[in-house]
């Protein structure tokens, strides 16, 4: 049975009510064997394949801290862990739909979702990997099998949909960490400097330093 398990992703959206950012992939699963399937404990591994697409001269410059300069892209774009998520799949006879929740950082400390953050447009390849466990109905009882280890499926998101998800919990705002230190400096520097808000002191430092909007 676990070679006639089949899992494509169809879809992805962003969740608007979740309690963090999240994502919601869209499985469908079919069992080509045609017994009852009581229930699957599935675990996955997102990685994201960034030598999969193309760039914007715009979307280089934003994965220089990435990837490097892009001469030394053959070397650097490689496959990475986005992300490791589990899910369980209800039971389903033949085939079903169910969708994989993935909550999402927007920590740019992060090397997802700092690559995430750099894209305008386009598609983000990515590749599920699964694992867990089959819980099946069969005539002699409940069966108890593992999910195949070369059970993978490729998806290309929309860059948009990670774009509409930080829009919704995030809007026009980016979020940054910074140490403790660092934040009573930017504070003291803000106050003695009278600005008005956080933007506007960046700003200003930004123009110090000869910096110049992209």
């Amino acid at each position: 049975m676990t070679e006639l398990l089949s899992i494509a992703i169809a879809e992805a959206r962003a969740e608007r009510y979740a309690a963090t950012p999240t994502l919601a992939f869209r499985m469908r699963l079919e069992d080509a064997g045609g017994e009852p399937i009581h229930s699957i404990v599935l675990r996955c591994q997102i990685r994201i394949e960034p030598q999969r697409r193309r760039y914007s001269p715009l979307e280089e410059r934003r994965l220089l801290e990435l990837f490097g300069e892009t001469p030394r892209w053959g070397d650097t774009l490689k496959p990475f862990l986005w992300s490791h998520v589990s899910t369980v799949v209800p039971g389903f006879t033949g085939k079903t739909e169910v969708d994989l929740p993935v909550p999402c950082s927007y920590d740019l400390e992060v090397a997802g979702a700092k690559y995430l953050h750099s894209l305008d447009d386009g598609e983000i390849p990515l590749v599920f990997l699964f694992s867990g466990t089959i819980f099946a109905k069969g005539p002699d009882g409940l069966k108890v099998m593992p999910v195949s280890w070369n059970k993978d499926a490729s998806f290309r998101m929309p860059a948009r949909v990670w774009r509409e998800l930080m829009d919704v919990y995030f809007p026009n705002a980016g979020w940054l960490r910074l140490s403790r230190d660092t934040l009573d400096l930017l504070t003291r520097y803000k106050a003695e400097h009278a600005i008005a808000s956080w933007d506007q002191m960046f700003e200003a430092l930004l123009r110090e330093a000869g910096e110049k909007a992209a």
